[in-house]
């Protein structure tokens, strides 16, 4: 199939890669020219995916129009922050014959909204497909085997990813909750802060084992106060992804929980990286929705003080014990 993958971030360009390897004809597209000039030379993304050898015959450009020329399907794969105004870019050449994927985790700080429903709204289409799981990019683009779930109320769009992503290392389940894989997908990031913070601090196992367990406890009252099912968080796209952006030494989202825990301000680290950290960002997102819901989310909301408050993370530890005891 002919495949354009919108994004040439660490996760866009893995996409990209595995899709060249099922034997698809994939454009990988980047908003800088001079950049995806530089990895047509290369055959490198040295930026965003180090180390990692370019296929052949992966197609790269800056042009929209071309990126999407006699496209099949169209996977976006932008952070969170710039998705909404990545999609707008593509307003006029994507629209329902396409298949259209959304690769990215997180939630929109604007409006609250998940990634697919901002591309149904901005391309004004039906049933975008979400792909999540524990898929960390520098992984992913290196052949380690792994699993993912394509999700859709749309079942034979599900199984259409499912069939063209599916290959000797990766293996696709369908889902028909959205929701659930989605918001799974974004609160993840935010635990995985507050692991970082554990771990930065020098606190043990045992700690990140509890932190992993309440997290997940908060993500389903989450998902099901969002509308989603709270049972889809009991796969690949909740505790799977959630596991392993908490332990993980590609995670960057524990990355920067690392360096708050060990006393470290929150300017000075992301100013400091190239790559970016969708649980900050989602943080607040996450704190300002769970306000209206009714959710409570009490590690979620440490995480957002520690983030956007200036709290220290080891109050932040103090206060997560000393919460009134309560049943499981």
């Amino acid at each position: 199939m002919k495949i354009a993958v919108i994004g040439d971030g660490g996760w866009g360009t893995a996409n990209a890669i595995l899709l060249v390897a099922n034997g698809h004809d994939v454009t990988l597209w980047g908003a800088f020219p001079d950049y995806i000039e530089e990895m047509r030379r290369t055959r490198r993304n040295e930026k965003f995916l180090k180390g990692v050898e370019l296929p052949s015959g992966l197609n790269l450009t800056a042009d929209r129009a071309e990126a999407v020329r006699d496209a099949e399907i169209v996977v976006f794969a932008p952070p969170s922050k710039y998705f909404a105004s990545v999609v707008e870019g593509f307003r006029g050449f994507v629209d329902d014959r396409h298949l259209v994927v959304s690769l990215t985790k997180g939630l929109c700080e604007r409006t609250n909204k998940r990634m697919t429903q901002l591309a149904q709204e901005i391309l004004g289409i039906k049933d975008v497909v979400a792909l999540a799981g524990p898929t960390h990019a520098e992984e992913v683009g290196r052949g380690i085997p792994t699993a993912i779930v394509a999700a859709c109320p749309d079942d034979a769009k599900a199984k259409r990813v499912q069939e063209v992503w599916s290959g000797p290392n990766f293996r696709v389940y369908t889902s028909s909750d959205p929701v659930g894989v989605e918001i799974g997908g974004a609160v993840k990031n935010v635990i995985a802060i507050a692991v970082g913070c554990s771990d930065g601090m020098g606190f043990g196992d045992n700690t990140r084992a509890a932190l992993i367990t309440r997290g997940l406890a908060e993500m389903k009252r989450f998902v099901l106060a969002y509308g989603g099912k709270p049972e889809t968080l009991s796969g690949l796209a909740g505790i799977g992804d959630l596991i392993v952006t908490c332990t993980s030494v590609h995670s960057r989202n524990h990355y920067v929980g690392e360096r708050l825990g060990r006393g470290e301000k929150i300017a000075g680290i992301l100013g400091s990286m190239q790559m970016v950290a969708e649980g900050v960002w989602n943080s607040k997102v996450v704190h300002d929705l769970a306000i209206k819901l009714g959710v409570e989310m009490p590690i979620c909301d440490l995480v957002y003080a520690v983030c956007y408050e200036d709290f220290d993370a080891r109050k932040a530890a103090a206060a997560i014990m000393s919460r009134s005891l309560k049943s499981e």
